[in-house]
């Protein structure tokens, strides 16, 4: 799933602001048997979420200080989730742009410009104000796959993927 989310649109409506972004970088977090993701050890408060549905928000809070968004991808139980490493604030067909900064790579740093919280934790990506929306294909020429960054646990599996 983490590939397939490369070139989709996050999409916020907050009140009347509508941001979004196309995803160009992603992670993938495989559950039990992945040592570097939340759900690795089984269900917590804190990963609970990712236990959940497909298709809902894990957000978590990292470091005091930044705010990480991830999209829950596998059925009920299972607990893997893909990470959103990086957005790119130029839609095409879309004039115009709401973005002050060019740059929304990082997960800290794309959730602190759109608004994302722990109060969004949960939140169905189809139906609630943080979507996750039908974009453009990124052909597989386009895409490179190489290791997770940030982490030390299964640090060597090829599960990052970003659009070149």
């Amino acid at each position: 799933m983490a590939r397939e989310l490369l070139g989709k649109v996050l999409e916020l409506r907050r009140q009347e602001r509508r941001l979004a972004a196309v995803i160009v970088e992603t992670e993938a977090y495989l559950g039990a048997g992945d040592p570097a993701s939340h759900s690795h050890r089984g269900m917590t408060k804190r990963s609970a979420v990712m236990f959940g549905p497909p298709g809902v928000a894990y957000v978590y809070f990292i470091y005091g200080m930044y705010h990480c968004l991830n999209a829950v991808t596998e059925a009920e139980g299972i607990g893997s989730a893909v990470l959103i490493r990086a957005l790119d604030p130029e839609i095409p067909g879309v004039a115009g742009t709401m973005w002050t900064r060019r740059s929304l790579a990082g997960p800290g740093k794309l959730c602190r410009e759109f608004g994302i919280d722990l109060s969004m934790n949960g939140w169905d990506l189809s139906r609630s104000d943080l979507r996750i929306l039908a974009g453009g294909e990124v052909p597989d020429a386009d895409i490179v796959v190489g290791p997770r960054v940030g982490i030390q646990r299964a640090a060597d599996l090829d599960l990052r993927f970003r659009r070149s």
